[in-house]
């Protein structure tokens, strides 16, 4: 016999239209919440203001990465073609002004390192991988690829009630209002 405890995700509610989610979306946020996703089979014009979201770090943990890049392979082609093996080609100079020809592979670790960053950086930000997430036990949670919209609020927000975040969904016009549970 298995005994499984489950605890509350949160409430799950379904909206009738694009534009209906996003009038929904800015009244939970005025409400005060913080802990909540909207979730839409295309992408929303505006949605993300209409949530509060902030914009993202992303660009700036890039710019981080291409610059280590950049440094890195100044540092690499500076100190094995000038410092630890000078190589004379054609008697040109072998100290600083020789940066030029080192900007091939400058440009290239600038790339290679911003790819990088970009994929870990998004993969971190996103808490990805998840291999299961709650509302994937949801009946009607499917659809939201092909043609529901839903706003999803989680019991760990501050705000959250069982009672007064079902009557908030229910009063900006949430559908098909769903408990969600996650195993423990």
């Amino acid at each position: 016999m298995s005994t499984t405890r489950k605890r509350v995700y949160g409430y799950l509610a379904e909206f009738k239209s694009a534009s209906a989610l996003y009038k929904a979306a800015a009244k939970v946020r005025d409400a005060g919440f913080r802990k909540w996703d909207c979730h839409s089979p295309y992408p929303i014009h505006g949605l993300d203001g209409a949530m509060g979201l902030k914009r993202s770090i992303l660009p700036w943990l890039v710019f981080c990465g291409g610059a280590t890049g950049t440094a890195t392979a100044f540092a690499l082609a500076y100190g094995t073609q000038v410092l630890l093996y000078p190589t004379v080609v054609q008697a040109k100079p072998v100290n600083v002004f020789t940066v030029p020809a080192f900007f091939p592979i400058m440009f290239e670790l600038t790339i290679l390192f911003s790819g990088f960053t970009t994929l870990f950086g998004l993969l971190a930000l996103m808490k990805l991988p998840r291999l299961n997430h709650p509302l994937f036990a949801s009946k009607q949670f499917h659809r939201t690829t092909d043609d529901a919209f839903f706003i999803a609020i989680e019991a760990r927000d501050p705000k959250f009630s069982p009672e007064g975040t079902r009557a908030l969904l229910e009063e900006i016009g949430g559908t098909s209002i769903e408990l969600v549970e996650e195993e423990d």
